[in-house]
């Protein structure tokens, strides 16, 4: 019922005179990323025992992500903290990558920096929450997990501009391969012309 809504709501919110082939469904969040960094699993010689860094300090930077599985594209920006204006400025992002006579929607969670009017001075982008307590719903849950198993896991960080470093390097990294973005962020129910 619940994904029913979204498609129904996400219908709704494009522009009349445009056609549903003309749109873009993307996904967005946020993640922290920082020197209280996760630990993973890793391969070692049978009987050894590798040590991993777990460091104390607490620099941390937010990396707003959005990606698009139709054309397997996507935008981020890394930020030392999270705002409704960088908000507006990584929807500006998205906005710039529509291409002409498209419409964007960005479907994420009811954070509180995701007010309703951070989209009117677009007009190429529209918004749709999630409803609250459905993280399941929005499949870039899955790159943050990806990125720290993958690129960040028994990691240290010298400081806020080497968290920077990394965590651009794992983001481009994910988008690097056009497949992996599309298998992702598949889903059945984002297809709003069936």
């Amino acid at each position: 019922m619940i994904l029913k809504k979204l498609k129904i709501e996400t219908i709704h919110r494009i522009p009349g005179h445009l056609s549903l082939d003309n749109v873009d469904i993307w996904f967005q969040d946020e993640a922290r990323f920082g020197q209280q960094n996760t630990t993973t699993r890793l391969w070692a010689k049978r009987g050894t025992r590798p040590r991993a860094i777990k460091q104390q300090q607490f620099d941390y930077a937010y990396l707003f992500g959005s990606v698009c599985p139709e054309r397997g594209i996507g935008q981020g920006l890394v930020v030392p903290w999270v705002s409704k204006d960088i908000m507006k400025e990584h929807l500006k992002q998205v906005s710039s990558v529509t291409e002409q006579g498209r419409h964007a929607v960005i479907i994420m969670d009811g954070a509180s920096w995701h007010t309703d009017d951070i989209a009117e001075s677009f007009d190429n982008v529209s918004i749709i929450k999630l409803p609250p307590y459905s993280p399941e719903l929005n499949p870039i849950e899955q790159v943050w997990s990806w990125m720290r198993q993958r690129c960040l896991g028994n990691q240290s960080f010298l400081d806020y501009d080497d968290i920077v470093e990394k965590v651009c390097c794992a983001w481009n990294k994910f988008l690097s391969c056009t497949d992996r973005v599309t298998k992702m962020y598949s889903r059945n129910w984002i297809c709003l012309t069936s």
